[in-house]
């Protein structure tokens, strides 16, 4: 199993860089992320982080497709495993000397780095070193021994979709979202809803004592937004802590549906902290 482990790892390690490396290389958002990530206290200056993160987007790109193309050569695998080394060297940095800023890792977040990104990095530090020991190809391997080869992908395939952020934000948080419109909202109440612009309420809420209280913990901009029950749930990413005690929080606001600049000068805002990984409270709601 462990020849055929090495063996697959080149392909399934382009199927963690060649993601990774297009949206740095690509992605629209890299220009405005980039000065708020840790790279840009790393390089000491904003503007060179936006062409350093689409450098390393190229070379990810390059790395996803000479690591399957080439299995004959350990060279790629090696370059992988020193990219996961310098990942983790990275983000220990990040969570060290600025616990409240996103590393860029995919460029499509903003939030703090979480304990997915440093098992992303692991994985490409140990995938590399299993691809530059491989002593085979990929192709043979997996025509000597396709079903364990078709269950080896497949497994592996569901961890790096249990570690993305990207997918997680996409699937975990409307199931998330299920549950809480099942069981209740903890900022759920009674309040009379209307069709209200969500630029209103964003409007309203930033002008209110409530933002004004809890914009200390806010580290990014809207992420998300939906109504329950009367009130406009507003979800944001932020830090709570500071050191080594900070972690990543989502920073929720629920805001009075039918609320806007017209009708009210101070709305009812009520607001929750909860962990980004676990959704356990860290601050009582007010």
């Amino acid at each position: 199993m462990s020849a055929l482990v090495c063996a697959l790892a080149p392909l399934l390690l382009a199927g963690v860089l060649g993601p990774a490396g297009a949206g740095k290389l690509f992605g629209r958002g890299v220009a405005r992320q980039a000065p708020r990530t840790a790279l840009a206290r790393l390089l000491r200056d904003g503007r060179r982080a936006a062409p350093a993160l689409r450098v390393l987007g190229a070379a990810e790109l390059l790395l996803a497709a000479a690591l399957p193309a080439s299995p004959a050569t350990p060279v790629p695998g090696v370059a992988a495993g020193l990219l996961g080394a310098a990942f983790l060297g990275y983000l220990g940095y990040a969570r060290a000397a600025a616990p409240g800023s996103s590393c860029g890792c995919t460029a499509r977040q903003d939030a703090p780095p979480t304990w997915r990104a440093f098992a992303r990095a692991a994985v490409v530090l140990a995938g590399g070193i299993a691809a530059a020991l491989a002593q085979q190809p990929w192709w043979d391997a997996a025509a000597r021994r396709p079903a364990a080869a078709s269950c080896l992908v497949l497994a592996a395939a569901a961890v790096l979709t249990g570690l993305t952020a990207d997918v997680d934000r996409r699937w975990r948080m409307p199931l998330r979202r299920l549950r809480l419109r099942i069981a209740g909202h903890p900022l759920a109440g009674t309040a009379a809803s209307a069709a209200v612009p969500l630029a209103a309420t964003v409007e309203l809420l930033e002008r209110s004592r409530a933002w004004q209280s809890a914009s200390r913990v806010v580290r990014s901009a809207l992420l998300d937004h939906w109504d329950d029950d009367g009130w406009r749930i507003l979800q944001f990413a932020g830090v709570y802590g500071g050191g080594a005690a900070a972690r990543p929080v989502l920073v929720l606001f629920a805001v009075d549906a039918a609320a806007s600049l017209d009708t009210v000068d101070e709305p009812a805002v009520r607001v929750s902290v909860i962990d980004a990984d676990s959704g356990a409270p860290v601050m009582a709601p007010a």
